[in-house]
C-alpha cells in the first residue's frame, strides 16, 4: 500500500489525477488531498506519505518551499511536479530540492501512470549510496523529455538559435563552447505501437553509451546531441566521436528487432551551425543502403552531394506537409523535381521511384492527421507514373496531390486548434511589423512562456520563432508582386528593420532574393 498525497489548488486536477490514480492502481493506494501548501504540510507531518504529486504555483506556501520543509522531516518521500510554470526555472530548483520528476500541464495520461508506477519502483528499491556516475544517470532522467525534444527542434530548425541553445546547455550543465555532433538515427519499422517502446530502448541505449540530448521521434528519425569533453586537438575529437557512434550502432542493431540506419555529422563547437550539422547527419544517412548501417559526414564523397540534397529536400516537403504550410511544399516540391532531373537526367525510373516514395509517405502523414481521408488519384497514382515520362505532368501531379495533402492536414488542425494558440496566431498576424516575441505574447493569452512554446508546437508543427518568420517572408511575396512599395519599405513592414537579413531570409525560404521574385512577377 502506497500513502499518496495529491496536492494542487485546481479542484478539477485533483479529481482527475483521482480517477487515473484509482482506475489503474486499485488496492494499492490510499490518497489524500489538499489545495494549498499549507495543508500538504499538515497533512505530511500527521501521515507518512510516500508518493506527493504537487502543482509549484499555489496560494500561500508555494510548491517548492512545501518541498523543502517536507523533505526535512520525511526524506523518503518521492516528489512529482506537476506544473505550467516556466521549466528552465523552476525544474531545476525542484530537482535540487530532491523531486523526483518534473511534468509539465496539461499531462499525458499514460505518463501519470508511467511516472506513478516507477515511483512506486524506486520506494520499493532500497535506496543505497550511489556512486557519482549514477547520480548523473539518475539526473538526466529528471530532465523531461519535452525539454530535450525543445533542444534538438531548436537545433535542427532554429535560424539563429544561439541564444536559445545556450539557455539549454546551462540547463543541462553542458559547456557551450564544448565540442559536440548530432546523431540521426532512422528505424526501418516505426509504428503507433511500437514508437513508444522504441523510443525507451534508444534512450536507455544511448544514455548508457554516453550522456546526450534526445529529440522526439521526427517520422521514423529521432535526432541526438551527444557532447563531447575538450580534446587537445581536433583527431582526439574525431576519433571520440567515431567510436561513440559505432559503439551505439552495435548496441541499437544488437537490441532492435528492426533495421537501423545511422548518420553522423562532423564533430563541432560553434552552437550557430547545429542546422548545418544536422544536414550533414541527414546527409550521411542517405548513403547508408537499405539493409542498415552507420556512415559519417566526414566521409562523404562531393559526388553523393545531388543524391543526398534530393533527400533531404523530400524530408523537408514532409515536414512542412506536416506543418500545414502549402507555400513551402510547392516551392520545395519544385526545387524537387529540379535537383531530381539535373542528378538523373534519362534515368526516369528513380525519378519515378523517388516520386512514388515521396506521395507514400507524405499520404501516410495525410491519414495520421485525419484518419478519415481518402483521394482517389492517390489510388492511381502508380499508373500515372508508369504512363508517363513527362517532367511538367509528373511535377503538376506531386504538385497538385500534395497541396490536397497539405490542405487536408491544415483543416484538421484548424477543427482542433486550442483557443490559445488561435488568439497567438490572430496577433501574429496583426502585428507582423512589430517585434514580438515569446514573453509578451505569452502575457497577452496569460499563460508561461515555457507553456506556450510547448503547445504552440504541438499544434503547428513549428516553434514560435519560425512560424513568425514564415508569416513575414508569406506576406513579403504578397506585397513584392506590386511594384509599388520599395524592397526596404517592405522589409520593414514584415518586421524586418534590417533588409540585408530580410534578404538573406527571404533568399534560404524560397530560393531566389527579394529581387529576382519581385522581377519574376512583375514581367
Amino acid at each position: 500500500m502506497y500513502n499518496i498525497l495529491l496536492t494542487d489548488d485546481e479542484k478539477i486536477v485533483i479529481e482527475s489525477l483521482t480517477y487515473i490514480i484509482e482506475k489503474n492502481f486499485p488496492d494499492q493506494v490510499k490518497l489524500y488531498s489538499s489545495r494549498s501548501g499549507s495543508e500538504a504540510l499538515e497533512t505530511a507531518s500527521s501521515v507518512r506519505i510516500d508518493i506527493i504529486i504537487m502543482d509549484i504555483n499555489m496560494p500561500g506556501l508555494d510548491g517548492l518551499e512545501t518541498i523543502s520543509r517536507i523533505k526535512q522531516f520525511n526524506p523518503q518521500a518521492v516528489i512529482i511536479i506537476v506544473s505550467a510554470f516556466d521549466k528552465f526555472k523552476y525544474a531545476q530548483e525542484a530537482i535540487n530540492l530532491g523531486a523526483y520528476k518534473y511534468l509539465t500541464k496539461p499531462v499525458n495520461r499514460n505518463l501519470v501512470i508511467k511516472t506513478i508506477r516507477s515511483a512506486m519502483e524506486l520506494i520499493d528499491t532500497e535506496r543505497g549510496s550511489l556512486t557519482s556516475d549514477i547520480k548523473m544517470h539518475e539526473q538526466l532522467h529528471f530532465v523531461s523529455p519535452i525539454v530535450e525534444s525543445d533542444f534538438i527542434y531548436s537545433c535542427v530548425f532554429c535560424s539563429n538559435p544561439t541564444t536559445d541553445l545556450t539557455s539549454y546547455l546551462e540547463y543541462f550543465e553542458i559547456e557551450p563552447d564544448s565540442p559536440w555532433f548530432l546523431c540521426c538515427i532512422e528505424i526501418a519499422v516505426l509504428t503507433t505501437t511500437n514508437t513508444g517502446r522504441l523510443y525507451t530502448d534508444i534512450r536507455k541505449i544511448l544514455s548508457d553509451c554516453r550522456r546526450c540530448i534526445l529529440g522526439s521521434f521526427m517520422l521514423n528519425r529521432i535526432v541526438a546531441f551527444f557532447p563531447l569533453e575538450r580534446c587537445t586537438a581536433p583527431e582526439l575529437c574525431n576519433l571520440k566521436m567515431r567510436s561513440t557512434a559505432k559503439n551505439i550502432f552495435n548496441r541499437i542493431a544488437l537490441n532492435i528487432d528492426s533495421k537501423v540506419r545511422i548518420g553522423i555529422s562532423r564533430v563541432d563547437t560553434n552552437l550557430s551551425a547545429t542546422a548545418d550539422r544536422y544536414n550533414e547527419a541527414i546527409l550521411a544517412l542517405g548513403s547508408v543502403g537499405p539493409e542498415g548501417g552507420i556512415a559519417f559526414a566526414s566521409d562523404m564523397t562531393v559526388s553523393t552531394d545531388n543524391r543526398k540534397k534530393i533527400e533531404l529536400i523530400s524530408a523537408k516537403i514532409l515536414t512542412r506537409l506536416k506543418a500545414g504550410d502549402s507555400g513551402s511544399v510547392h516551392s520545395l516540391v519544385a526545387a524537387c523535381f529540379s535537383e531530381l532531373f539535373s542528378f538523373y537526367t534519362i534515368e526516369i525510373d528513380k525519378i519515378k521511384n523517388t516520386i512514388f516514395e515521396l506521395l507514400v509517405n507524405a499520404r501516410n502523414i495525410v491519414t495520421e492527421t485525419d484518419e478519415s481521408f481518402q483521394n482517389d488519384a492517390f489510388n492511381s497514382s502508380f499508373s500515372f507514373l508508369a504512363a508517363t515520362d513527362d517532367r511538367n505532368r509528373l511535377e503538376q501531379f506531386v504538385q497538385k496531390r500534395l497541396q490536397e495533402y497539405t490542405a487536408t492536414v491544415s483543416a484538421a488542425r484548424v477543427r482542433r486548434e486550442n483557443p490559445v494558440i488561435k488568439k497567438t496566431c490572430s496577433y501574429i498576424d496583426s502585428h507582423l511589423s512589430e517585434n514580438i516575441t515569446l514573453e509578451g505574447t505569452a502575457g497577452l493569452v496569460k499563460i508561461s512562456p515555457y507553456y506556450l512554446s510547448k503547445i504552440f508546437k504541438e499544434e503547428k508543427g513549428e516553434n514560435f520563432i519560425t512560424y513568425i518568420n514564415a508569416r513575414r517572408l508569406g506576406k513579403a511575396k504578397e506585397l513584392l508582386e506590386d511594384d509599388m512599395l520599395s524592397i526596404k519599405e517592405i522589409s520593414a513592414l514584415v518586421g524586418y528593420n534590417d533588409q540585408n537579413y530580410f534578404s538573406k531570409l527571404f533568399r534560404n525560404r524560397f530560393g531566389m532574393t527579394p529581387t529576382e521574385y519581385r522581377t519574376s512577377k512583375t514581367t
